[in-house]
C-alpha cells in the first residue's frame, strides 16, 4: 500500500478517483434498459429505506435522505458500475447505540467523520485489502446481521412503543412483555401479512417487487378498515432539508472518533463485499475498490448534510440492480432520482404507511439474507471454518458488529497461524535417491545426524521443535539443511542462536547448509550465523557439510577411518 506524499501525488491520486470518459460512455449505450432497472430498484428500496430510517432511530425522513443523497453521489463516484447504496439493516446495527449515546447530532457527526475516513482509506488505496477477509468471518456476521434486524423489528411489530435499552435482545424482550400486558393483534397480523407475502412471492415471481405491493395493501387496509393500534410512520417533510453542519459540535469531535472508525469500516466492508457480489452475478464487470471507497466516503460526506444517517453499499438492491438488466451507473442514478421525485411529490401518502408494514419487510429482508446453503458447507467445510462462523454471529447478537468482525478475524488469525505452525517439522536429510538406511546408521555410528527444517521458522513454530535438538544424546556433530526453510522471522532466528548455543557449550559442532539468501539478512540481524562464520561451519550444499563433518571429527581423533563419501548428488 503505497502512500501519496507530495501535494502533487496527491492531486494525481484524487484525479485517479475520479469518473472517467468511459462512465460516461458506458452510461450512454443502453439507456432505456438502465432507466427501468433503476425505477425497479426504487420501487423495492423505497420501503426499506423508511425501515431502515425508522430503525436507525432518525425517522423514516433520515433514511429517505440517505438514499437519495447517497445513493446518486455513491453512483456517480463509485467503483462498481452496479452497486446500489443507501442505508443498510448492517448500518443501522451499528447506528442504535451512537443515538443511544450521543443523540441523532451525533449519528449525523459519526457519518460525516466516517465519510472523511473512506476518502483517506482511497487515498491510501486500502481498497485490496478487504479481500484478506475470510468467508467464514462474512458468512457468520451476515447471519448475526439478520438476527439483529429481525429482533429490531419486534416493537413495530406488535404495535409497541420502543422500549428503552442498549441491547436489541433486552429490547425485544420488553418490547413482549408490554405486548403480553396489553395485546393487539392488528399490527402482528399486519407485519406477518407483509413478510409472508414478500417470501412467498419472491418465490413464485422473483421479478415483481412484492415488497412496495405489499406495503400498498398494507397502507390501503389501514386506511379503509382503521384497526386500533397501528401506527403510522407520521408526517414527512415534502422534499430534502436545505444542506447544513448544524450538528456539528467541534468539542466531541474527539469522543466520537471511535464510533466514526467502526462506522467507516463497516461502510467499507459491505460496500467492497456488495460490489464483489455483483461482479460476481455478471460477466466482464469488475470494481475498482479503491474508487469504491472514494464514492462512498464523499456519500457519507454528503448525507449528514441533509439529515441522512451512514450509507453503504446494499447487497439486495444491488442484486436487484442487476437481475434487472442494468449495465452501467446511470441505473443506481435513475434510482435515487426516483426517490427524490417520491419525497418530493408523494410524502403525504407515504407518511401514512403503517409501522407495522415496515416491520414485515425487514424481517423478510432479514430472513432472505441468510443462506441456508452456504452456512451449511462453511460448518460443513472444517471444524475452524465453524467455529469462527458461530463466534462472529453470536458475538455480532450479544455485543456489536464492529467487535464481532475483530473477534472473528483474531480467531481466524490464530487458527491459520497454528495451521502453518503445524507444517514446520524437523526430518531427517534423505541422503540419496534409494534406500538411505544404512547410510543414516553409518552416520549415527560416526555421531552425526543431519535434520532438514521444513517449513516456517517462525514465532509461533520455532519453540516447538528446534528445542528437540538439544536432547540430542552421543552426538558430535549436528548438521541443519535449511534449503527448505519457507520463512524466518526473528523469534525463529534467536531460537536457533539459542540452540546453536546450546549445542556448543556441549561441545556439539552444528553445521548449516543450504541457507537462502533471503533468509540471511534475519539471521544476521540476531547474529544466529556469527556462532558458524568465523568457525567457517557454514556450507552450500549437505554432502560438504557431511564431509567437513567427517573431516572434523578425523582431526579430533573421534573417527579413525575415513568412510565411503556422502552421494554427490544430494540437494542443498
Amino acid at each position: 500500500m503505497s502512500v501519496p506524499l507530495s501535494p502533487a501525488g496527491i492531486r494525481s491520486r484524487i484525479t485517479s478517483l475520479l469518473p472517467t470518459r468511459a462512465d460516461l460512455a458506458q452510461a450512454r449505450r443502453d439507456p432505456r434498459r438502465d432507466l427501468l432497472a433503476g425505477l425497479t430498484v426504487a420501487v423495492v428500496a423505497l420501503p426499506l429505506a423508511l425501515g431502515f430510517g425508522v430503525s436507525s432511530g432518525l425517522g423514516a425522513e433520515a433514511g429517505l435522505a440517505t438514499a437519495v443523497v447517497a445513493g446518486a453521489l455513491a453512483a456517480v463516484f463509485g467503483g462498481s458500475h452496479l452497486q446500489v447504496s443507501g442505508p443498510t439493516g448492517a448500518m443501522t446495527v451499528v447506528l442504535v447505540p451512537i443515538v443511544a449515546d450521543h443523540g441523532p447530532s451525533g449519528v449525523l457527526t459519526v457519518g460525516l467523520m466516517a465519510g472523511v475516513i473512506l476518502v483517506a482509506l482511497a487515498l491510501l488505496r486500502a481498497g485490496g485489502s478487504m479481500r484478506y477477509v475470510p468467508a467464514p468471518v462474512v458468512e457468520g456476521f451476515t447471519l448475526g446481521i439478520a438476527c439483529v434486524i429481525g429482533l429490531q423489528q419486534v416493537p413495530n411489530a406488535l404495535g409497541v412503543p420502543v422500549p428503552e435499552g442498549e441491547r436489541v435482545l433486552v429490547v425485544a424482550w420488553r418490547a413482549l412483555e408490554d405486548f403480553a400486558r396489553d395485546p393487539g393483534w392488528a399490527s402482528p397480523a399486519l407485519a406477518l401479512a407483509v413478510a409472508a407475502v414478500m417470501l412467498l412471492g419472491a418465490r413464485w415471481k422473483p421479478t415483481v417487487p412484492f415488497s412496495i405491493l405489499a406495503v400498498i395493501a398494507a397502507t390501503v387496509v389501514v386506511q379503509v378498515a382503521g384497526p386500533d393500534g397501528v401506527r403510522p410512520i407520521g408526517d414527512l417533510p415534502a422534499g430534502l432539508p436545505a444542506p447544513s453542519l448544524a450538528f456539528l459540535d467541534a468539542g466531541a469531535l474527539g469522543g466520537l472518533l471511535a464510533p466514526a472508525v467502526a462506522v467507516a469500516a463497516l461502510a467499507a466492508l459491505e460496500s467492497l463485499l456488495s460490489a464483489s457480489v455483483a461482479d460476481g452475478m455478471t460477466v466482464g464487470q469488475r470494481h475498482d475498490p479503491d474508487r469504491e471507497l472514494f464514492g462512498q466516503g464523499l456519500a457519507n460526506i454528503a448525507a449528514p448534510l441533509f439529515g441522512g444517517v451512514p450509507a453503504t453499499g446494499a447487497i439486495a438492491r444491488t442484486a436487484v440492480n442487476v437481475r434487472s438488466g442494468a449495465t452501467s451507473k446511470l441505473a443506481s442514478l435513475a434510482h435515487a432520482a426516483v426517490l427524490a421525485v417520491i419525497v418530493f411529490a408523494a410524502a403525504p401518502l407515504v407518511s401514512r404507511i403503517p409501522l407495522a408494514a415496515l416491520a414485515g419487510v425487514l424481517l423478510a429482508t432479514a430472513i432472505r439474507m441468510v443462506e441456508a446453503g452456504s452456512l451449511r458447507a462453511m460448518a460443513r467445510a472444517t471444524r475452524s471454518d465453524a467455529l469462527i462462523l458461530v463466534l462472529t454471529a453470536v458475538a455480532t447478537l450479544v455485543l456489536d458488529l464492529v467487535q464481532a468482525v475483530i473477534i472473528g478475524l483474531a480467531v481466524a488469525g490464530l487458527l491459520a497461524l497454528r495451521a502453518v505452525a503445524r507444517q514446520a517439522r524437523l526430518a531427517p536429510v534423505p541422503l540419496d535417491r534409494g534406500d538411505h538406511t544404512e547410510e543414516e546408521h553409518e552416520l549415527l555410528a560416526e555421531h552425526i545426524v543431519a535434520y532438514r527444517i521444513d517449513g516456517p521458522l517462525f514465532f509461533a513454530a520455532a519453540h516447538r521443535f528446534l528445542l528437540e535438538l538439544t536432547e540430542l544424546a552421543d552426538v558430535r556433530v549436528v548438521i541443519l539443511r535449511m534449503s527448505h526453510v519457507s520463512v524466518v522471522d526473528a523469534t525463529g532466528a534467536l531460537v536457533l542462536k539459542d540452540v546453536v548455543a546450546k549445542l556448543r557449550r556441549r561441545g556439539v559442532v552444528v553445521m548449516v547448509s543450504g541457507i537462502r539468501p533471503g533468509h540471511r539478512r534475519v539471521l544476521d540481524s540476531v547474529g544466529a550465523l556469527e556462532l558458524l562464520r568465523h568457525e567457517g561451519r557454514e556450507y552450500a550444499t549437505t554432502p560438504e557439510a557431511i564431509g567437513a563433518a567427517r573431516d572434523h571429527l578425523e582431526r579430533t581423533g573421534v573417527l579413525t577411518t575415513s568412510p565411503a563419501p556422502a552421494p554427490a548428488r544430494e540437494a542443498p
